[in-house]
């Protein structure tokens, strides 16, 4: 499959009055993605755009993409859609090639369809709004398809080795594959060991919810950056005594909220995207949940 990049960004231009993207997955219902993507549309001036949320699951997928038309514009992607999606595809960009997932589809003016992953740039962004742009070594909670992309985001900003905390040989052989399809140095370390991954200057934890609440007492008392990248609920227990020692936390809203940023970007080809509108958005839609 080709390699290509989205939509070019552009300040101001000519947009189609009427669009239309929506976010897809299996579950969705919980999904953020319609308000922050609105929220853009309304303060850019898109009065016209619709974002819309579907249960898409990954036999379903198929018919999904085969009846898409001139009308739409973008598509973003949770699980467990993120890899099927790829042979639907006319291309994908190196940053999702590297992962081999895609959680942004565009759909150019001459009909074909693109993937991105906006989720690796989103880790970066994230971490940079807080002042981290390079570490010396880091570590990271879990093993799954966030872990990967943390990894992939830790090849652009870490100079040393990456611990990844793990529960099983198989997660441990395949998360060292990922360094070093990516270039990372990874240490695998078993999860019983995991309070050791809170020492680290930057700690990514990328568990489902309930996973890293048992460490909230290991916090040490000088802790660096914890990235949590769970958004409900929140704050996680492990943000919550990070916090409370003054260590400095990232979360999974700033995550989403960065990642659907680029998403916009490319969907409707306008920059800049008003990032404090789409937090706004979404702090609004969790406090009201």
């Amino acid at each position: 499959m080709s390699s290509t990049s989205g939509r070019k960004r552009t300040e101001g231009g000519t947009v189609p009055d009427n669009k239309k993207a929506a976010v897809l997955g299996s579950p969705i219902a919980h999904s953020l993605s319609p308000v922050l993507h609105r929220a853009a549309y309304d303060a850019l001036g898109l009065t016209g755009w619709e974002y819309g949320r579907h249960e898409v699951d990954e036999a379903a997928l198929p018919a999904f993409m085969a009846g898409l038309d001139a009308t739409w514009a973008g598509l973003s992607l949770t699980m467990p859609l993120k890899r099927a999606v790829i042979p639907l595809l006319d291309g994908i960009s190196a940053t999702a090639s590297s992962v081999e997932a895609v959680n942004t589809v565009v759909l150019t003016a001459d009909g074909r369809r693109l993937g991105d992953n906006t989720d690796i740039p989103g880790i970066l962004a994230a971490l940079r709004e807080r002042g981290v742009e390079r570490v010396e070594r880091a570590s990271v909670l879990g093993a799954g398809a966030t872990a990967s992309s943390a990894l992939a985001a830790l090849s652009r900003i870490c100079a040393g080795e990456v611990t990844a905390y793990v529960r099983s040989a198989a997660r441990a052989d395949e998360m060292r594959g990922w360094g070093e399809r990516l270039g990372v140095t990874v240490r695998t370390a078993p999860w019983d060991d995991a309070a050791e991954a809170l020492t680290a200057p930057l700690t990514i934890a990328t568990t489902p919810a309930g996973t890293t609440d048992a460490l909230a007492a290991a916090v040490p008392d000088c802790p660096g950056t914890l990235f949590d990248v769970l958004y409900e609920p929140w704050p996680t227990a492990l943000a919550a005594a990070w916090a409370a020692r003054g260590g400095a936390v990232v979360g999974g809203l700033d995550l989403l909220v960065h990642q659907a940023v680029f998403q916009v970007e490319q969907m409707t080809g306008r920059a800049p995207v008003p990032l404090a509108a789409m937090r706004t958005a979404g702090e609004a839609a969790l406090a009201a949940r």
